[in-house]
């Protein structure tokens, strides 16, 4: 009922708003301007406020407000849902993880927009993909993402391609040096259905289909994976302390010497390098018979339902998204653009040598699934690949994916 509300109000909106029909097949509503409020997670490092004051010089009338949300993305969803669902007008540029866009859309909280209005066919094309749903474009990509697994060069001489490789490399450094061989992210919340999944495309398997309508996890490959982190458990080169790691917990111990192998984001590259120097590298993460295939990430832009300044908002997506925008994303944010020809420029790459490889990782990435109901997926994936890595290992790897395949399936029936 309130599902039917939301997308009735975002209806009424549309079609009292100035937009014209665009390709996307409907009304984008995007009539209003004035001052608006920019919602994101908490900003780190410091870069967005210079971006924001730009704006609002040129744009006195309209000017834009930061709202930071907390960091974690679970945490950001929660006060952006309470927000719509109160059908509030306070957030007018929302700050999306890429896994929201379906969700967001489906339940009239967003608007779609005009391809037409962004130079979409310049973005990396798996990230535009996460923007688009049931063929419309509800969001602008604003960074990518994609895991990377960094390593100590000092202790490995040449990086690992399979799981065998790794395992043997972290068996040899966790024996020789005494410091954990691998750490991931495998606390029971988001990072381990990042981890999990990442591991599964990684042994030639899928989690649901690209649409969301079916899930088609294949228990043997879904066990392969499980059985992959349960034998690093087992056998030591993955530490026990790991199951408590989320993203700055890995990166911490890894750029502190505690890691000689880490799965993380691109934003842990800077920090490492810093603490580290030429002693690290990145590369793409393993696979069960050669490169792996990374869960894609970032942070998509959109426009609220309900805010009153549609216009002005979707114009401040377009600059905040433009190439110069883009660039100092990177540079001053440390943060991965969506812009393809910003990954083959030689003094980015000079200045970030990951750049090269993080490309590579993208457009080999995978993105979520697309469903309406991927919170309550993420929930039940990571809460039974948790128990499943948590000792002593009484049930099978196989029988644990066998259930988790049941529940996802349950989930996909109901929504």
């Amino acid at each position: 009922m309130l599902r039917a509300l939301s997308l009735t109000v975002a209806v009424l909106l549309a079609a009292g708003c100035a937009g014209a029909g665009d390709e996307n097949g409907g009304d984008t509503g995007t009539g209003g301007t004035g001052p608006i409020t920019f919602a994101t997670g908490r900003d780190t490092t410091a870069y967005l406020q210079p971006l924001l004051d730009r704006w609002n010089q040129a744009h006195p009338a309209e000017k834009v407000t930061l709202l930071e949300l907390p960091e974690a993305a679970d945490e950001q969803r929660a006060q952006m849902v309470a927000n719509l669902q109160a059908r509030s007008s306070r957030y007018d540029v929302l700050g999306l993880d890429v896994v929201l866009t379906a969700e967001f859309a489906e339940n009239g909280w967003i608007i779609p927009l005009e391809r037409g209005l962004f130079p979409l066919d310049r973005f990396l094309p798996p990230v535009v993909e996460t923007a688009v749903y049931k063929d419309k474009l509800w969001a602008v990509p604003y960074t990518s993402n994609a895991g990377l697994l960094y390593y100590r060069t000092d202790l490995v001489r040449k990086p690992p391609r399979t799981w065998a490789e790794l395992r043997q490399k972290a068996l040899e450094v966790t024996k020789k040096h005494h410091i954990g061989g691998y750490g991931g992210q495998f606390l029971a919340y988001e990072g381990l259905t990042v981890n999990f999944s990442e591991a599964v495309q990684s042994a030639g398997g899928q989690v649901v289909s690209p649409d969301g309508t079916k899930v088609t996890l294949d228990v043997a490959k879904a066990g392969t994976a499980l059985d992959f982190f349960r034998q690093g458990l087992r056998e030591g080169w993955i530490p026990a302390e790991s199951l408590n790691y989320k993203e700055e917990e890995s990166r911490l111990a890894f750029q502190d010497g505690r890691l000689a192998f880490a799965r993380n984001w691109p934003h842990a590259y800077g920090p490492a390098r810093a603490e580290l120097g030429g002693k690290m590298a990145v590369t793409r993460l393993p696979g069960l018979d050669g490169p792996g295939s990374s869960t894609l990430g970032g942070v998509n832009l959109a426009v609220s339902a309900f805010s009153e300044h549609q216009h002005t908002a979707q114009e401040f997506i377009r600059y905040f998204t433009g190439l110069d925008n883009q660039r100092r994303v990177l540079t001053e944010g440390s943060f991965p653009p969506v812009w393809t020809e910003l990954y083959d420029d030689p003094e980015l790459i000079e200045r970030f040598p990951y750049l090269p490889v993080l490309k590579e990782s993208i457009l080999a990435a995978k993105p979520r699934p697309v469903s309406a109901n991927y919170n309550q997926l993420s929930l039940v994936i990571a809460s039974s690949v948790a128990k499943a890595l948590s000792p002593p290992y009484a049930e099978p790897a196989q029988d644990v994916a066998a259930s988790l395949k049941s529940e996802l399936e349950e989930i996909i029936r109901t929504q």
